[in-house]
């Protein structure tokens, strides 16, 4: 991980969440202690259920903890931000608007008051030349590939210059080479951008790849933090030289063994 990295830019601080339900309360996480370091990768994983979205969605501020407190830069997260951006599965693409007017509605919200069209045009452009989009900034979502959609969420999420990125497995929908693809370029773009990253995902290699720390999340309901895993390994990554890399091996085996052998025995004894 960077030494330069300051320890406390996202702070979780005893958390749960309750939902009401026609069978009475339903508790999906309790006792969530957690930090962020600003320009740290972290990934969220865990078997589904186990509140990874709703632990996303807190940081994002669309939803209000039962009990604790979410902190972004010291100040209390009580509703969604310009600094925390979400980029979801699903793009959430307007489809009868073009790449470029589904990102400018983006920025347009977020710097209008500051900067004049020729400058939103030009943070607008700036963001989807970062996803290799510029030459279909005219298409629209019915006319690019689901690798390309997604390509413009992530544009719609950076144009904003947000502080912190958080991803609800963004590539989950996506096939295995396309997914690859992306999440090389989001590597490239976190480098460039040295973005805040909070990432939901159910793939372990995504995990380790991208991620300085991977959070692993206990069963739910009633879910926690089971484990907490530091990923040292080098930046820039290649994830070529990383697939016969003994450290990598070892983030991986670890992921693995805590999600389908720990995880596993508590959802048999439960």
């Amino acid at each position: 991980m960077n030494a330069s990295l300051s320890t406390k830019y996202i702070d979780i601080q005893g958390v749960a969440q309750t939902f009401p339900t026609k069978k009475g309360p339903f508790c999906a996480l309790q006792n969530i202690n957690l930090t962020v370091a600003r320009g740290e990768f972290v990934a969220l994983i865990g078997h589904s259920g186990c509140g990874k979205s709703t632990l996303l969605n807190l940081m994002a501020g669309l939803t209000l903890p039962t009990q604790g407190v979410l902190l972004c830069a010291n100040r209390e997260i009580a509703g969604p931000g310009p600094e925390r951006a979400v980029v979801f599965q699903n793009h959430s693409l307007l489809p009868w608007l073009s790449c470029f007017e589904n990102v400018y509605l983006a920025v347009e919200r977020v710097f209008a008051a500051t900067e004049n069209k020729a400058q939103l045009r030009a943070r607008t452009d700036a963001a989807l030349a970062m996803v290799g989009l510029g030459a279909a900034a005219q298409k629209r979502p019915g006319e690019i590939s689901g690798g390309m959609k997604q390509r413009v969420g992530i544009a719609r999420a950076l144009a904003m210059e947000p502080k912190v990125l958080l991803l609800d497995e963004p590539f989950g929908a996506l096939d295995a080479l396309t997914r690859a693809k992306l999440q090389d370029e989001l590597l490239q773009i976190v480098a460039k951008t040295h973005s805040t990253v909070v990432m939901v995902t159910h793939d372990v290699d995504e995990a380790v790849l991208l991620s300085d720390k991977i959070v692993m999340l206990s069963n739910g309901p009633a879910a926690t933090i089971g484990e907490l895993l530091a990923v040292d390994l080098p930046r820039p990554r290649d994830r070529v030289a990383l697939a016969d890399s003994a450290p990598y091996q070892r983030y991986r085996k670890a992921v693995m063994d805590f999600l389908y052998t720990r995880q596993t025995h508590v959802e048999k004894t439960a």
